[in-house]
């Protein structure tokens, strides 16, 4: 008589493990003791790792993962970027069109990225004209804090996140504005962020991570658009970015990333990276800390 091969855990398995580490984090409870029975264990010095037979999905969105569930559970700042544009580099069209750049399994890596980092982060253009949840109804696990960057406060109190209390919202704006903020949206739903504001209208990156630390939201996913993701990249502020492309040409649209120009090619950011396939998308997984280590 024949036997199959026994069925190998697979994602189903591994996402409630993952969010349980996220949990741990955000409670700042130590890593689960080392277990030689444990399907994944922890180590000091090479972070979290699997044990055991997995089947090839789980064990590539566990590499995939890895690098966001092995940050500390204190001490700087860590954000996690994500970047989904065409093939010729654009994000939307010219109107601001971009559902869907990417495909489904995207949507889905977008949401298990919301449910693993503590806050979400989205600049005020990208509100305006999407009008997200920024929920992870795609995936189970909780919905993370959501923050709407805009430092002059530009957007209307009327976007989704302010009104269905689905999840936790913060406003930032710059502390100047912060009475202003309240009377639109509630004083809950305000950080006051003091020098958020810069001379030239744009925000300090720096400030709004550490304003966000010390209310316990230390591991951050930016996750638009695709000016929002370029400042943080230009202030030194991303560890790591997910840029996805799609098989897609929109032509003259709205470009992706948007950095300062570089005088010759030695001078240009080269992050170590990783590429892994996302249905009919690629995904570059981009090691930006590393790069400007090596600087």
């Amino acid at each position: 008589m024949m036997h199959s091969a026994p069925t190998l855990p697979g994602i189903d398995v591994l996402w409630p493990l993952c969010l349980e580490i996220a949990s741990r984090r955000r409670s700042r409870q130590a890593p689960p003791a080392a277990d030689a029975g444990a399907p994944i264990a922890w180590n000091a010095a090479r972070g979290f790792a699997l044990q055991g037979l997995w089947d090839d999905q789980a064990l590539e969105l566990f590499e995939l993962l890895k690098p966001l569930l092995d940050q500390p559970r204190a001490g700087t700042p860590w954000a996690i970027g994500q970047l989904g544009q065409s093939l010729d580099g654009c994000v939307a069209t010219h109107g601001g069109d971009s559902n869907y750049v990417n495909g489904p399994e995207m949507l889905v890596h977008l949401h298990r990225l919301r449910a693993l980092c503590d806050a979400v982060i989205v600049g005020a253009g990208t509100a305006a004209i999407d009008n997200p949840q920024l929920t992870t109804r795609r995936v189970p696990g909780p919905h993370p804090v959501r923050v709407l960057l805009d430092p002059a406060l530009r957007l209307p109190a009327t976007l989704r996140v302010f009104c269905d209390r689905q999840a936790p919202t913060l406003l930032a704006c710059d502390a100047a504005r912060t009475p202003e903020a309240a009377r639109r949206v509630g004083a809950d739903q305000v950080l006051g962020v003091p020098g958020l504001l810069r001379p030239d209208g744009s925000a300090d990156l720096h400030a709004l991570q550490a304003a966000l630390q010390q209310r316990g939201l230390g591991v951050l996913f930016v996750e638009g658009g695709g000016v929002t993701v370029s400042r943080f990249i230009a202030q030194g502020c991303l560890d790591r970015l997910h840029l996805s492309i799609a098989p897609v040409i929109i032509g003259a649209g709205r470009p992706g990333l948007q950095l300062p120009r570089s005088a010759a090619m030695r001078d240009c950011l080269r992050p170590p990276g990783r590429l892994f396939r996302m249905g009919a998308d690629v995904l570059w997984d981009l090691d930006l800390r590393a790069a400007r280590s090596a600087d």
